[in-house]
């Protein structure tokens, strides 16, 4: 089997979440950052997963845009453009820019994300990486195609190597919110259903 987000997703879901969850999204963005896999707990708080099949894509997660903060703090000094006319033979005012200015600082969890966790093949995973990390609030799930033991029905083991620290600043969201969580899942299966339906669509015969 090769590794992908939906086969590591599906493991997620029924495995590591253990069917207990709410609901479980892929690729969501309600948050306001993309979620490989947005859960929501039993008792509302969000649960955020990244899903890595790649050393390179999960070094390059630190640079994502959900792991900082920009503040306002100002703008910078104004830069004016002057350009040779040729209708007067002297310099001219072409452009002026005053761009803004802002202080990043890294977060220590996604914004409204009470865990975050990356998921990701055990066969890729060193030690060396833990410095890649954003912070080390993070936990670590490990997932390994040929380990054992495993449970009638599942097709792969999922190890937590660390437990995600919990962010004690992220309230639980509102039932309606939870509600507008659960219809995005109803929404991705209704168009899996589609896609499917699509595939079993014998081919439309040409005209003779």
């Amino acid at each position: 089997m090769k590794w992908s987000e939906t086969s590591i997703g599906r493991a997620l879901a029924l495995q590591f979440f253990n069917r207990k969850y709410l609901c479980v999204v892929p690729n969501c963005n309600w948050t306001g950052h993309e979620c490989d896999l947005l859960a929501v707990t039993e008792n509302l708080r969000l649960i955020d997963v990244e899903i890595k099949i790649s050393r390179a894509d999960l070094k390059a997660d630190a640079k994502k845009e959900k792991w900082w903060r920009r503040d306002f703090i100002g703008y910078w000094p104004t830069v004016t453009e002057m350009r040779h006319s040729w209708l007067s033979n002297d310099l001219t005012l072409f452009s002026r820019e005053r761009r803004s200015r802002y202080k990043s600082t890294p977060k220590d969890w996604p914004d409204k994300v009470w865990k975050h966790y990356y998921a990701l093949p055990k066969e890729i995973w060193t030690p060396e990486l833990l410095d890649a990390l954003p912070n080390q609030n993070s936990g670590i799930l490990l997932l390994d195609k040929h380990g054992y033991l495993r449970r009638a029905g599942e097709f792969m083991t999922v190890t937590c190597l660390r437990r995600a620290t919990p962010n004690r600043d992220a309230k639980p969201i509102s039932p309606a919110a939870a509600v507008d969580i659960a219809r995005l899942a109803s929404l991705r299966m209704w168009d899996a259903y589609h896609r499917l339906d699509a595939l079993q669509q014998p081919p439309a015969q040409e005209a003779a």
